[in-house]
């Protein structure tokens, strides 16, 4: 038997109505013995039904889902509902108040650390807490995030691909429904495998998605909408919110990652200059980018290349690249008919 989660709260996710308030991590140190780290939690219920868990700010430079997750607590009341919304717009809020992909408190990334702990540190806390106790509350499950600081992605959707036919079929409708321009079944290999939030709602067989809307820790317009739309049209697609006002899903197209074996990496330090952009279908031998020595200004650029023909999940947004970093990722088309109906 699991140990119980430190985190606490005042909220009372089975009473009827609105409710704001924060979940409350124990955090002692030299001059706040008792202190708590409070991470702003809305939950708004209305009788029996499917509950949605919606969350954002996994990493705290990622911020179309923790606004659209906002613009959503506050539109949505009881009376709308037909069933629970729990909504955690800034789930690593340590991480979302300073604008990192990390915590500044342990140098945790939320979403490397699942199941996480009850006794860890606060991010491996967070991360039990979701595990033990929103988990169990909830049907289907959104984590909304982007590319942050370092990475270029294309509008995508993503969810963990599974062995069991009826989960898997419940993972494609989810991702349907949601229709993101891209959606990928993924097996996890290019980024934390079983550590991710939603790796771990799909473990226990909850239908779980996660997103990339965005890019360079600013607000992408279209990622807002897609993540704001997207999110609407689930809850009235699965009864939650059956009047709630959204567009009809576009098509999506259906993909696969290729995984890290078909990703391009820095061989060495230096400015790379991007000849593909995130979305574009590329080719085998096709040049992917020029990488710029910055010791030696006389010496021909590095010009790296695609090993196989795919579509451009994500490319590094920075310039500056040091050895090893990820440079580009890419996935193949799956069904050539997409997802959307």
């Amino acid at each position: 038997m699991s140990e119980p989660s430190r985190v606490w709260t005042h909220i009372d996710f089975n009473l009827d109505g609105k409710q704001c308030g924060t979940l409350n991590v124990p955090h002692s140190v030299d001059l706040s013995a008792y202190a708590m780290v409070q991470i702003p939690v809305v939950c708004i219920r209305n009788g029996e039904g499917p509950t949605a868990l919606l969350t954002a700010g996994n990493h705290g430079d990622e911020y179309e889902g923790q606004i659209a997750l906002r613009n959503l607590a506050r539109e949505l009341e009881p009376a709308m509902l037909r069933g629970r919304v729990i909504i955690v717009p800034s789930l690593n809020y340590p991480a979302a108040e300073a604008g990192r992909r990390v915590s500044p408190i342990d140098e945790g990334n939320l979403n490397r650390l699942f199941p996480g702990r009850a006794n860890g540190g606060v991010t491996e806390m967070i991360a039990h807490y979701v595990e033990s106790v929103l988990f169990p509350l909830a049907d289907l499950v959104i984590d909304l995030h982007s590319g942050g600081r370092s990475l270029d992605y294309s509008h995508t959707a993503l969810a963990q691909k599974v062995a069991d036919p009826a989960q898997d079929e419940a993972l494609r409708e989810l991702l349907r429904v949601f229709g993101a321009p891209h959606s990928v079944l993924t097996t996890g290999s290019g980024g934390g495998g079983a550590t991710t939030l939603y790796a771990a709602a799909s473990r226990r067989g909850i239908p779980a998605l996660t997103t990339e809307l965005g890019s360079g820790a600013t607000l992408d317009q279209q990622g807002l909408v897609i993540a704001q739309q997207g999110t609407r049209r689930v809850l009235r697609h699965y009864g939650i919110a059956p009047e709630l006002a959204c567009e009809p899903a576009p098509v999506s197209q259906l993909l696969r990652s290729l995984g890290p074996r078909h990703a391009i990496y820095a061989p060495c330090a230096g400015m790379m200059e991007p000849l593909a952009k995130a979305g574009e279908a590329v080719c085998k031998g096709q040049p992917a980018l020029r990488l710029y020595r910055m010791d030696d200004p006389l010496a021909e650029p590095l010009t790296l290349h695609f090993n196989i023909d795919g579509i451009v999940s994500c490319r590094r947004f920075p310039t500056m690249c040091a050895r090893g970093d990820g440079l580009f990722h890419l996935a193949e088309l799956l069904e050539a008919g997409g997802t959307g109906k």
